[in-house]
């Protein structure tokens, strides 16, 4: 479906993977990083991933928010953990109280749009990339594309419906996977 190309990039999900927020967050004040996210991206970057954040955002579509809040959210990321080179995200959701975010979209996770429009505009090799979140449907897009990926959950999380590459209690022990991984290939 994809052609091999040249770059090699890590998909993030955002809330539960990088912040701790686990609802509609669209004030930059109640952005909190978990323990040992800055420094994972960083060494992830630093190694030469390309750090993609690709992530649901309902809560335009329930009217909790704007798409300009979720641009002052993802600033205030930014100024926490500089190397995230782009946010991709999708504001529908099919019980959206606002019509013109009511419905399903292909960016919506676990379908793979957020992932594929990356590919195309970064010439991204999905074989080696991978796709690190805390749903199943983060685990479900990432597969969707062909990239490896890593759940950020604990056993009493696990479904049957998706089998990740690797299970991970925290971004900070799956970026150490990624890199040892990239030191035995």
């Amino acid at each position: 479906m994809y052609s091999t190309l040249v770059r090699k990039a890590v998909f993030l999900d955002r809330d539960g993977t990088i912040i701790t927020n686990q609802g509609d967050l669209g004030d930059p004040d109640g952005v909190q990083l978990i323990d040992g996210v800055a420094e994972a991206v960083s060494s992830l970057a630093t190694a030469g991933w390309l750090m993609v954040v690709v992530t649901n955002q309902a809560g335009v579509a329930r009217g909790a928010f704007t798409e300009a809040d979720i641009e002052l959210v993802h600033n205030r990321i930014d100024s926490l953990v500089p190397s995230i080179e782009r946010y991709y995200y999708c504001c529908h959701h099919p019980q959206g109280n606002l019509p013109e975010w009511k419905g399903v979209h292909p960016w919506r996770k676990p379908s793979p749009g957020m992932l594929e429009q990356a590919i195309s505009d970064f010439d991204i090799d999905v074989e080696v990339s991978w796709m690190i979140g805390d749903t199943l449907r983060d685990i479900q897009a990432g597969q969707a594309v062909g990239c490896k990926t890593i759940w950020l959950t604990n056993q009493d999380r696990v479904s049957e419906e998706a089998k990740p590459t690797l299970y991970a209690p925290s971004l900070a022990e799956a970026a150490m996977f990624v890199l040892a991984e990239e030191q035995v290939d």
